[in-house]
């Protein structure tokens, strides 16, 4: 072990040389480096439910480092914690999950839990974020959101619209959590969707800030100010991990969002948005990305380095924007309803549909935009260019059962043009969104027109006749190459 604490502490000296005037790009590459070995290994995805953070929750209460306690109930009985770490003067709330599918924070404060327990080459960090602040953290604030997988709680009532009239019992115990703490410091975490920007370029807003304003003349006060200055530290940090992907959310104020209004009664809010990251889908990268971030805000404010970052640096980080498409294909032909030929690019979004499965949902592809779309990005692009776009077949001849759908038979059909078959018989436990094709029972219907909201099933021909590219619910099959490629999670 102690050979391993030698190479880190030398990595560490070795950044400290780099990152002399950057604290906060010192602080997040070594949290983010070290990653690893803080991941609490029972959350493996984003669709974790309260019942799985309970024992761990339980073990932190064996720790006299925690204090745990039950502080309220969600509208179905679900119990909320605040957990309590630090003795030092400065306070710091943070809170995760107000919205129940917005749960990448919530992964990440557990690995930060970790973080607190294992002694390190990181000790320093630790020991000062400790005796500076007092921590209290409130890990899933919506759980019966989160059982859902939803954005709102059991009342469909948006918590982060709540901060007005408090008719939900999770927003009422935010505001009085806030009240009796009166932190210096709040931390807001939420999800946003993945096809954010960097302003108009074509990288993902993988994280965005916000220090929201608190009133409509977006008035910066020495309270919003703190939170200006800590992000732009926060951001010194993500640019050496993500260059060029962090966004700064919009600044309009929403009277009856909690950002906004506890801003508003003193308490410095910084809001951290999760947004996309190419290969990404379970937000395990983007987790990591979490945690380094919140550990180097926490020794910033520990440090009060805060105070060093300029104001100004704060408005020149890049809007959110959105000009992102799960798959854009470029300058193909088509032909319209009279038969004339003409020239779209075609943008498609991929939706996760709730299902009872293991894996929780199915995609759902569906055609967003037809057009010039030369100001859009996607995070997979297909150059249609001497390509010709047609609606998939359908097999009019039923498949008999799953098996014959072979890699050969399943290749074969799409060089055809099918993109979607009938099957005789479904069997037990067969999920058909799991499988290679679009499946349809033997009397179903269906039809693969392109339009706007309409599903993305085509297939893209060259000058030859032969199919170039297979699209299947929003997948693409590349004809070319040695096997088809991805498509509804399994591998052909």
């Amino acid at each position: 072990m102690r050979p391993l604490i030698l190479i880190i502490l030398l990595f560490m000296t070795i950044l400290e040389s780099q990152c002399q005037n950057k604290p906060a790009a010192n602080i997040a590459k070594a949290a983010f480096d070290l990653h690893a070995q803080y991941k609490e290994p029972v959350i493996k995805n984003r669709r974790f439910k309260h019942r799985d953070i309970v024992p761990l929750i339980e073990e932190l209460k064996k720790n006299p480092m925690f204090q745990v306690k039950t502080v309220g109930q969600s509208i179905e009985g679900r119990d909320i914690y605040l957990i309590k770490a630090g003795t030092g003067k400065t306070k710091v709330m943070l809170w995760s999950q107000m919205h129940g599918d917005e749960s990448t924070a919530t992964m990440a404060l557990f690995d930060f839990f970790n973080f607190l327990q294992k002694p390190d080459a990181l000790d320093e960090v630790k020991k000062k974020i400790l005796q500076n602040t007092t921590l209290y953290f409130v890990p899933m604030l919506n759980p019966d959101g989160a059982e859902a997988f939803k954005r709102r709680n059991a009342y469909d009532i948006d918590l982060n619209r709540d901060a007005l009239r408090l008719q939900s019992p999770e927003a009422r115990l935010l505001k009085s959590l806030r009240d009796s703490l009166n932190p210096e410091f709040g931390f807001n975490l939420h999800d946003q969707s993945r096809l954010y920007t960097v302003g108009t370029t074509n990288k993902p807003a993988t994280i965005s800030f916000l220090a929201p304003a608190f009133d409509y003349a977006q008035t910066v006060n020495e309270v919003r100010g703190r939170a200006m200055h800590t992000i732009v530290g926060m951001n010194e940090g993500l640019q050496t991990l993500i260059p060029g992907q962090v966004a700064k959310y919009s600044d309009d104020h929403e009277p009856r969002a909690f950002g906004d209004n506890i801003q508003k009664w003193g308490t410095s809010v910084i809001l951290i948005e999760s947004g996309g990251y190419n290969g990404d889908q379970e937000k395990q990268e983007i987790r990591k990305l979490n945690f380094a971030t919140i550990t180097s805000a926490l020794h910033l404010i520990a440090t009060k380095e805060y105070t060093n970052y300029k104001l100004e640096d704060y408005v020149k980080i890049p809007q959110n924007e959105r000009y992102l498409y799960d798959l854009v294909i470029r300058k193909v032909h088509h032909k319209d309803k009279s038969g004339h030929p003409v020239l779209l690019d075609v943008g498609v979004n991929r939706s996760e549909i709730p299902i009872n499965s293991p894996k929780g949902f199915f995609h759902r592809a569906t055609v967003e935009e037809i057009g010039d779309m030369s100001v859009f990005h996607g995070y997979e692009e297909v150059n249609g260019e001497g390509l010709t776009l047609e609606a998939g077949k359908i097999l009019d001849k039923p498949i008999k059962q799953l098996r014959d759908l072979t890699p050969e038979r399943v290749k074969d059909l799409l060089q055809q043009g099918y993109t979607t078959v009938r099957l005789e018989n479904f069997s037990a436990g067969v999920n058909p969104t799991e499988l290679p094709l679009n499946i349809i029972r033997v009397n179903g219907n269906a039809s693969h027109t392109l339009g706007l909201g309409r599903g993305a099933n085509f297939v893209l021909r060259a000058a030859d006749g032969k199919v170039r590219y297979a699209i299947v619910n929003g997948f693409v099959y590349d004809m070319q190459g040695a096997k088809p490629s991805l498509l509804h999670g399994v591998v052909l």
